[in-house]
């Protein structure tokens, strides 16, 4: 004898999704309020980093990118505003015409040479900047002979030493290298081989990320640690804050995080006399390939050569409501009309719409984020059709497809969602949360049950569990990470098969799916 349907709470389904849908609305309104900052107005940046390659199809990843002297140009003219000196790292795909750029505007060059694995390149690199240093000699303030080399491991402190040997005997201004504080401490013999001391202090990038509350103030101790370690002129060769990107434990990427840092750093900075670049001038898409999304959001101008932010007055993380609101209200809409196709009660129609509200301000988010962190055509396709497999599921359960095609799909998300938790687990330095590929079919995916109890389901619900606690217990104090956690879990509860197979649910579901 069968065992009598249970009924479905459709009242629980419908708070659930009312609740989460108000705390995003709620999360999204609160980053529309402006946040009071320190103003910096006036204030001059001492130098950037200047790299072209932030336009369309360019990388200088790509052996044939090349850059015109009139972009370079254009460049510089509008980073005039805000300061007198570039940085740059190499002197080939077109940068050599930097100097001459900069001469015509006033502006200064620390002038970079990159050094890498390959002697015969490097030797080019090397003559290059001299002749650049010699024919510039009021323009070049300094050499920078090699970027994070040591860091990469492509030479060692030794061939180091000789490659600014050379540069130093074939030029009149002084010369430097240029890597994270850690290594300079590691290798202080280079000391000798340089006329000041260059270090990298991103507080987002430590072993032990910094908040950006006390970032300027790391950035002050590390020089000062530095300083006492080399007795030598130091310059703060990069330092910066991510605009985007995946939070490290307490160390969150944000606009209004990036305009506190850059406020704070050029009061401490020009108050006290420091010599600092400034990473970046643009964002940079092409890093988002190396280093994720953080890696392409440096910049204090974007892609578009616009400001991220003013150096004055209170500021927001969001300009409006952009697109969620209406994706959230599409969802709504969608499945109270494919729940009323299917002739459902009241309650479940409203229990619907409420999963399609949060279904749509996820997908909202998640569209926003694509814009921001996916890279290319290829990778479009990929997430852009996982994103699309949640609303997919959300459909035939609204409209009572057999419950196989249910199922079947609810394994294919799983599926996903457990790979993706792998490989945040194992790599999680450049990887974002992906959150918003799974948070709109999450809640709904926990609360109606597989309706077969499959080995295979309980596997992927397992993969969850272990991943998502391997990737928060490291980071307890991130957010990002413990929300990670929570997903996880619900993302398992909807794959974890029944105990009791049960009839199909009363009240004209048509499809047989069963609820908790």
């Amino acid at each position: 004898m069968s065992r009598p349907p249970a009924p479905a709470p459709w009242r629980l389904i419908a708070v659930v999704h009312l609740l989460a849908s108000l705390a995003l609305l709620a999360w999204i309104a609160m980053a529309q309020q402006p946040t009071a900052l320190p103003d910096a107005g006036g204030q001059r940046i001492r130098c950037v980093s200047y790299s072209p390659f932030y336009r369309p199809g360019l990388s200088p990843l790509d052996a044939a990118a090349h850059v015109s002297p009139d972009e370079i140009r254009s460049d510089l003219a509008a980073l005039a505003a805000m300061t007198g000196c570039v940085r740059t790292y190499a002197v080939n795909q077109g940068l050599d015409a930097v100097p001459d750029a900069a001469r015509a505007l006033g502006m200064e060059v620390l002038l970079g040479a990159w050094i890498g694995r390959d002697p015969a390149a490097n030797a080019r690199e090397v003559e290059r900047v001299i002749e650049l240093a010699n024919a510039y000699p009021g323009t070049v303030r300094g050499v920078v002979v090699g970027n994070e080399v040591l860091l990469r491991g492509e030479q060692d402190a030794e061939a180091l030493a000789r490659w600014l040997g050379r540069v130093r005997a074939g030029v009149r201004v002084p010369v430097t290298y240029a890597d994270v504080w850690e290594f300079w401490l590691r290798h202080p013999e280079l000391a000798a081989s340089v006329d000041f001391v260059t270090i990298h202090i991103l507080p987002f990038w430590e072993d032990q990320p910094v908040g950006v509350v006390q970032a300027v103030e790391h950035v002050a101790d590390i020089r000062r640690q530095v300083a006492d370690r080399f007795g030598k002129p130091i310059l703060i060769g990069e330092t910066g804050w991510p605009s985007e990107g995946r939070q490290r434990e307490g160390a969150a990427p944000g606009r209004v995080a990036e305009a506190r840092f850059v406020r704070e750093l050029l009061l401490r900075a020009n108050r006290e006399g420091w010599d600092y670049n400034l990473i970046e001038a643009f964002d940079q898409p092409w890093k988002r390939r190396l280093e994720g999304t953080v890696g392409g959001h440096w910049g204090i101008l974007d892609v578009t050569g616009n400001a991220k932010f003013p150096l004055d007055g209170p500021l927001s993380e969001r300009a409006g409501w952009g697109l969620p609101l209406l994706t959230a209200l599409l969802g709504a809409v969608l499945l109270v009309l494919v729940a009323l196709g299917r002739r459902r009660p009241p309650a479940q129609c409203l229990a619907w719409g409420l999963v399609g509200l949060w279904g749509g301000l996820c997908g909202g988010m998640a569209i926003e984020h694509a814009q921001v962190a996916w890279r290319d055509a290829r990778e479009a396709l990929v997430l852009g059709g996982v994103l699309c497999l949640g609303p997919l599921w959300l459909l035939l359960a609204a409209a009572g497809v057999p419950g196989r095609w249910r199922e079947g799909l609810r394994m294919v998300i799983l599926f996903c969602a457990a790979t993706a938790a792998l490989w945040l687990a194992v790599d999680p330095r450049y990887r974002d949360f992906p959150w918003w590929l799974y948070a709109g079919v999450a809640p709904a995916l926990a609360l109606i049950r597989p309706e077969t109890d499959r080995r295979s389901s309980g596997l992927l619900a397992m993969v969850l569990v272990i991943a998502g606690v391997a990737r928060a217990v490291p980071e307890p104090g991130n957010p990002e990470a413990l929300g990670w956690l929570v997903l996880c879990l619900l993302l398992a509860a909807g794959g974890w098969p029944p105990r009791e197979q049960q009839e199909g649910e009363q009240g004209g579901d048509g499809g047989g799916f069963h609820v908790v």
